[in-house]
């Protein structure tokens, strides 16, 4: 029997795509969000092919082209000479290769989109200020005031959902840092592409940056390994922190140093990724996103995850009885993820090498065409969702 009710907990990128998903097929859902507004919070988001499709089904992917950035290439550069060492197209490429195209961001800005989006659909409600309790079944329906056929929890990394389901993914430090912060694209030193997504690369470390078009801003994000802390990603570095992160990239290009020794404002980011588990109950509740599979940033990935997990389950729930649904998403989704996860360990490993390692990752990246690179992406960024 097809469902006809969902509650969906969490409001970010995962909740607000499930729910346009679901009013796609028909299906009414009830958004539930413990903060009182949605606020401006994160930074920069790369958003590729594999995802920007699923968005332009869902209607949202207009709204976005005439503020977004689509980067000519994504770049790789060396951190102490800043010599590029090899490139992967974008741009035109992208939407010729993968079939949709690959764009940057504020974080803010997408969510709004899927805002609005979920406001102007009938099919879907949205309820700020309303925090679920799902320390049982019992206590959320009370909650929710009403039954549902299905219970989506979205409500990322340190989800509350996942207590309905029995042996469910658990937050765990990934013994990596983020720092992120943001420059007024006037005031960015010449170092940064104004046009393009660079990643720097230095031992033990690696710098992302970006144009964040619509904010007139580059995003910036610095990462290495470091010590858990809070579990606050928006929490604000202290000097400290903010000392460790110039000790991490002492001996890089002095360009690079004195950009990063005038941020004082950027904030300190623990990265937590969720432990292998179920992700539902194999009944009514399933987990998606950062609640099912929280994972480092290495390969650029998590909000496209959750925008493909969102979709992937509102087309199994719509055609399927719910429990061969809920049964069926997880044996789809979890070898890509975990795919996904060698990816990102692999990333880090390449982009954080050191000594004969960087030199002979760097003569091969040098020698292999940017359409070779590309190729390897195909699995990525050329996946098609289900019901696509």
């Amino acid at each position: 029997m097809p469902i006809k009710t969902v509650a969906i907990i969490g409001a970010g990128i995962a909740g607000l795509t499930a729910a346009l998903a679901l009013a796609r097929h028909g299906i009414r859902s009830t958004i539930y969000e413990r903060a009182e507004a949605l606020t401006e919070v994160g930074a920069g988001l790369q958003i590729s092919p594999n995802a920007s499709r699923i968005l332009a089904t869902l209607g949202v992917l207009e709204s976005l082209l005439p503020i977004w950035l689509e980067p000519k290439e994504v770049r790789l550069v060396s951190g102490s000479s800043l010599r590029q060492i090899a490139s992967v197209p974008c741009g035109d490429f992208a939407k010729d290769r993968w079939g949709a195209p690959y764009g940057t961001l504020h974080r803010a800005t997408l969510q709004k989109a899927l805002l609005d989006a979920v406001l102007a659909n009938p099919l879907c409600t949205l309820r700020l200020g309303a925090p679920v309790d799902a320390t049982n079944r019992q206590a959320l329906q009370a909650t929710i005031g009403h039954d549902v056929d299905l219970i989506v929890g979205a409500d990322g990394v340190w989800s509350k959902t996942r207590v309905l389901v029995p042996g469910a993914p658990s937050p765990r430090f990934s013994g990596n840092i983020a720092w992120r912060f943001t420059l007024p694209e006037a005031s960015a030193p010449d170092i940064l592409d104004r046009g393009n997504v660079t990643a720097f690369l230095g031992a033990s470390a690696h710098l992302v940056c970006y144009p964040i078009k619509e904010a007139g801003a580059f995003n910036i994000v610095a990462n290495t390994a470091g010590s858990a802390a809070s579990h606050d990603w928006n929490l604000a570095g202290t000097q400290a922190q903010h000392d460790q992160l110039l000790r991490r990239f002492s001996g890089w290009n002095s360009a690079i140093i004195a950009m990063l020794r005038q941020q004082g404002k950027s904030t300190f980011w623990p990265l937590y990724e969720a432990s292998p588990g179920r992700w539902h109950n194999g009944a009514d509740t399933v987990l998606i996103g950062d609640a099912a599979h929280a994972m480092m940033p290495f390969a650029a990935q998590g909000a496209a995850m959750a925008i493909e997990d969102a979709f992937e389950l509102a087309g199994l729930a719509a055609s399927r009885p719910i429990v061969e649904a809920l049964e069926l998403f997880e044996k789809h989704r979890t070898p890509r993820i975990a795919r996904l996860r060698q990816r990102a360990a692999f990333n880090r490993f390449a982009y954080h090498a050191r000594g004969p390692v960087r030199i002979a990752r760097d003569i091969v990246l040098s020698m292999r065409p940017p359409q070779s690179l590309a190729a390897d992406l195909d699995w990525i960024y050329g996946y098609r969702a289900l019901g696509l």
